[in-house]
């Protein structure tokens, strides 16, 4: 959201997380797109903690040094669609009268103080209007997004301070659903699961619009600390083995398997109560009349590569579980072109996908 410049100039997109920074540039191909420049960087701890900024001149140089090695074309822009923190943000749909256009900001700032744990002064507001599937509205259902501006403020001095030109300022979940989503819309609701290094995200998207988002601490990072801690092996070789192996069960890797068991029982636990707090809550949503509940889970994020992931989380949780594809509205389905960025290594780029994809289309 925060439309900071309104200019209709390509530009890439940037995820900064707590543990990477990510980038994409797309350049159009006919109807659908193609990846022109493409890079990433680790973050070491400290530097940015629970979403926020702890270490500027670190951060500056990182974005600096990695947009300067970007891989494919030359990164020629410095306009960027850059992600904010989702563990900062605020996320509700709200239901409004329809009232006139020019009177909609006004209703909704008032209407969001009722949502919002922070002064409305303190933070930085957008909406959107939510269109619904199944439209039958005496009222608008709108999606507020809300963070500190504080927080946003240091990204924003981060951005210019490292060369570029913010255009846009986007919650991590909004890019996501624009990257994983085909065509931005689903007629039944899908849970997507962003299972990455430093924490897990869940994020439910119906119709048009995203629900609700939370994150959790369990994360691909904390199998890699149990498997080092249990084998007395290094982060290295750990990791390798978490790679190697996963949930395979065979002769050779059970004691792997029962180390990483319990960390992944304890996340199908969350994955429930999230479900069951979605199914028990009235969200509001307007899909087609006939529509069914929630059967469907995408997973992405790094850890999604772990082997035997899909089939252990499928047999506890009785729902189908696909591996999202980030490429599902960038490249052209019927053309087998092969993509710089394996498959596997494009589960951990879906945020820097949907941000490409703002930075490209008309904003």
């Amino acid at each position: 959201m925060w439309n900071l410049l309104n200019l209709k100039t390509e530009a890439f997109g940037l995820d900064i997380s707590g543990s990477s920074l990510k980038f994409i540039k797309l350049k159009k191909k006919g109807k659908f797109f193609d990846l022109a420049s493409y890079g990433e960087s680790p973050i070491k701890n400290g530097i940015i903690k629970n979403g926020e900024i702890r270490d500027s001149k670190s951060l500056i140089k990182i974005i600096k040094d990695s947009l300067a090695e970007a891989k494919g074309e030359k990164l020629r822009t410095k306009y960027v669609v850059a992600s904010l923190p989702e563990e900062k943000a605020f996320l509700q749909v709200i239901q409004l009268p329809k009232i006139p256009e020019e009177d909609l900001r006004s209703a909704v700032i008032y209407e969001a103080e009722n949502y919002i744990p922070l002064p409305i002064e303190d933070v930085y507001l957008d909406f959107q209007i939510v269109k619904p599937v199944f439209n039958h509205l005496d009222h608008l259902d709108i999606l507020i997004a809300a963070l500190p501006r504080k927080i946003v403020d240091r990204y924003t001095f981060c951005l210019k301070e490292a060369g570029l030109k913010p255009k846009v300022l986007e919650i991590e979940s909004l890019a996501i659903s624009r990257s994983l989503i085909k065509n931005g819309l689903s007629n039944s609701p899908v849970l997507l699961i962003d299972f990455g290094m430093t924490k897990t995200s869940f994020i439910i998207f119906s119709g048009y619009s995203l629900i609700f988002t939370s994150s959790i601490p369990i994360s691909s990072q904390q199998i890699t600390e149990a498997i080092s801690k249990a084998l007395k092996v290094d982060s290295a070789r750990a990791e390798k083995l978490k790679k190697e192996y996963g949930l395979e069960l065979d002769s050779k890797n059970k004691e792997i398997v029962d180390i990483i068991k319990p960390i992944l029982v304890n996340l199908v636990e969350q994955i429930k109560k999230h479900i069951d707090y979605y199914q028990y809550h009235s969200f509001h949503e307007h899909l087609s009349p006939g529509g069914r509940g929630l059967e469907k889970i995408l997973f992405f994020g790094g850890g999604a590569n772990l082997k035997g992931l899909s089939d252990f989380l499928a047999s506890e949780l009785h729902l189908s579980i696909e591996i999202a594809n980030p490429f599902i509205n960038v490249f052209e389905e019927s053309k087998k072109s092969k993509p710089p960025i394996s498959f596997e290594q494009s589960l951990s780029y879906a945020t820097a996908f949907g941000l490409a994809l703002r930075g490209i289309k008309e904003l």
